[in-house]
């Protein structure tokens, strides 16, 4: 008798509890996703490439934000129709990969060889559909000249032009955000379609990293590329996400904060880079979800209060302001290549675009494929963080878990 009273109220629980996370993986999917897109010059081909693979599912990003090359190519993805985008992006990637020197045959030397000099050429050329050099006499007066930048960024422009409707951006089927630098503030700021209508300079602004590119002037102020103060957008996108709704964030970087011990000077100088650009993407996501989740476990705590205190009118709105729907952060990062270096954000070769893009497809197909993809255990709101692209190491950090 005992076993029996015991046995049937856990199989009811435990449908309750299948039911329950049935349910929550339905409601993700039926969440707004955010794709959240880090700067990193040639390595954007990998963003390109996690897109593509995305496309391939019913997926689709209800809100779009970028910095730097995370920012044209959400412009190439906001900007086009859902059955063009790929195609776009794939122009674009061919494009600045379509120079002589980023198309060198595989015979003439190894990769590393092949690598530095297409980077060492981007430096003295330009990338087609990009930027160029701007030789300038005054170039020989060296830091004194009174210039702003080497490289001319007219070409992008005309790309942007080309290649992205900004009507369908303004149109706002897609939120859209790509973040920059105001020069004289030092502040971060979001172009949003929400906000204000978005055009070519907007994008140029989020990608203009001096002193290669000078600064773009939008209504009276001048802007840099939103990479200095932060490469990754995923705090604007939290602190605007209205809370009331549940939200699935794919974040894409370019920049890996972990790696090996440098051996060389080059070494050194890809490490201080990788570092700088990661933005510490890790570290401040898992703060982020960790001040959330407890924000959210205070708000559970007060609705166990007795009821007096429960519904006093100020206990109410600090509930209100503590709770919020479940957020899940999938985490997916570009791994260097053992022959890359520390030019490896500039060097845009035929090859390594369509490694950095392949690379971008595979590791989104894994996640897509893994069983934890929008399906959290969590049954209570909270952040959920997930690192699944990579085969060994997944990671999956629910709320109130210990780090």
């Amino acid at each position: 008798m005992t076993t029996k009273t015991t046995r049937k109220p856990r199989a009811a629980s435990q449908k309750t509890l299948n039911n329950t996370f049935e349910e929550r993986r339905e409601d993700m999917r039926a969440a707004r996703k955010a794709l959240v897109l880090q700067g990193g010059g040639a390595l954007g081909a990998y963003q390109a490439g996690v897109y593509a693979a995305l496309s391939e599912t019913d997926l689709q990003p209800h809100w779009i934000a970028g910095v730097s090359i995370g920012a044209i190519n959400a412009a190439l993805i906001a900007g086009n129709a859902p059955e063009k985008r790929v195609d776009r992006l794939r122009e674009f990637w061919h494009l600045v990969s379509s120079g002589p020197a980023q198309r060198l045959p595989s015979w003439l030397g190894d990769r590393a060889t092949q690598n530095q000099w297409s980077a060492s050429m981007a430096m003295l050329v330009g990338i087609p559909g990009f930027f160029e050099p701007r030789y300038s006499p005054a170039l020989l007066m060296g830091a004194a000249a009174p210039l702003l930048s080497y490289y001319d960024t007219a070409p992008l422009k005309a790309t942007l032009e080309r290649l992205v409707d900004f009507d369908r951006i303004n149109a706002c089927e897609a939120r859209f955000s790509v973040g920059a630098v105001d020069v004289r503030t030092g502040n971060s700021v979001y172009f949003d379609n929400t906000r204000q209508r978005i055009g070519p300079e907007h994008i140029m602004a989020s990608g203009a990293l001096p002193p290669g590119f000078a600064p773009v002037s939008i209504d009276g102020d001048d802007y840099w590329d939103g990479g200095i103060v932060s490469n990754t957008p995923l705090q604007y996108v939290l602190d605007i996400h209205p809370r009331s709704e549940p939200l699935v964030v794919l974040q894409v970087d370019l920049f890996n904060a972990r790696g090996e011990m440098p051996r060389t000077l080059s070494g050194v100088m890809e490490r201080q880079k990788d570092i700088t650009y990661s933005s510490r993407t890790r570290m401040n996501t898992d703060a982020l979800a960790a001040n959330l989740n407890l924000q959210q476990a205070i708000a559970d705590l007060i609705s166990k209060l007795p009821a007096r205190l429960r519904n006093d009118p100020s206990v109410l709105a600090v509930q209100a302001e503590l709770t919020h729907h479940p957020i899940d952060i999938f985490h997916l990062i570009y791994r260097d290549k053992p022959y890359e270096v520390e030019s490896k954000d500039y060097e845009f070769s035929r090859a390594a675009v369509e490694e950095h893009w392949e690379a971008g497809a595979r590791d989104m197909r894994r996640t897509l494929a893994h069983p934890e993809t929008l399906r959290s255990d969590a049954t209570v709101n909270g952040v959920t963080t997930f690192d699944l692209g990579e085969p060994g190491v997944e990671r999956v950090k629910r709320p109130g878990l210990s780090r």
